[in-house]
Formats: structure tokens, C-alpha cells, sequence
């Protein structure tokens, strides 16, 4: 297991209030197809958004901390052989820490909240 940590989900605003109407995030439609919700951590950020969101605005970045999912979630080798936090289940609203909004700059990147900025 690892040790617990703040670990983050960029959804879409969209998906976002599914979640609100519902009291639970399902998931995204790739989270849907794979079987789990894709979070990353906070040195994966950037790269994820990069992949994944490129250009895109009304996105919403979440945190939760790791050690409250229990074993639904699991660490997993992904892009680069790197571990990525995988929650196999819904996410109750409840165990969410934060939600921000993550909005472009002129350049057209993800302007990540105060703290993430140098991770």
C-alpha cells in the first residue's frame, strides 16, 4: 500500500454536476470504459492535463486523500512506468477534500491552484 496522499481528478464541469445530482462521481466516460476513475497525483498533473485536456476550459480539479478509499483503490503501472492511483467504485462526494476550477491561460495551458504550481 502506499503511503496516503492527496491525489487529484480533473473532470469536466459537465460530469461534475452528474456527480452533484447523483451524491457520487461515477466517472468520466474513459473512467467508465476502463473500469476505474483515473486520478494522478500531484507530479502527474501537469502531464495528465497536457495529455488528456489539451485546450480545453470548464475543467474542475478535485483532491482526496488516498488513505480514506480503502482498497478500491490501487496503485498501477502506467504511462511511463510510472504508479497511478486507481479507484475501482464510485467517489462519494463526501470524501472529496476540494474542488477548484482549472482555467487556460493566454497560452492556452492549465493554470493549476497556488501549491501545485511547482510540483
Amino acid at each position: 500500500m502506499m503511503e496516503s496522499q492527496l491525489i487529484y481528478k480533473i473532470c469536466r464541469k459537465a460530469e461534475w454536476e452528474i456527480a452533484q445530482r447523483e451524491g457520487v462521481f461515477r466517472g468520466a466516460p474513459v473512467d467508465l470504459a476502463d473500469g476505474f476513475i483515473h486520478f494522478s497525483t500531484a507530479a502527474q498533473l501537469r502531464e495528465t492535463a497536457a495529455r488528456h485536456f489539451a485546450g480545453e476550459a470548464e475543467l474542475l480539479l478535485f483532491s482526496v486523500e488516498s488513505a480514506t478509499l480503502g482498497d478500491a483503490l490501487r496503485w498501477e503501472i502506467s504511462r511511463g512506468g510510472d504508479l497511478f492511483p486507481h479507484l475501482y467504485g464510485v467517489l462519494p462526494l463526501e470524501q472529496i477534500i476540494s474542488v477548484e476550477a482549472l482555467p487556460l491561460d493566454a497560452a492556452g495551458r492549465h493554470c493549476f491552484p497556488p501549491g501545485l504550481d511547482d510540483e
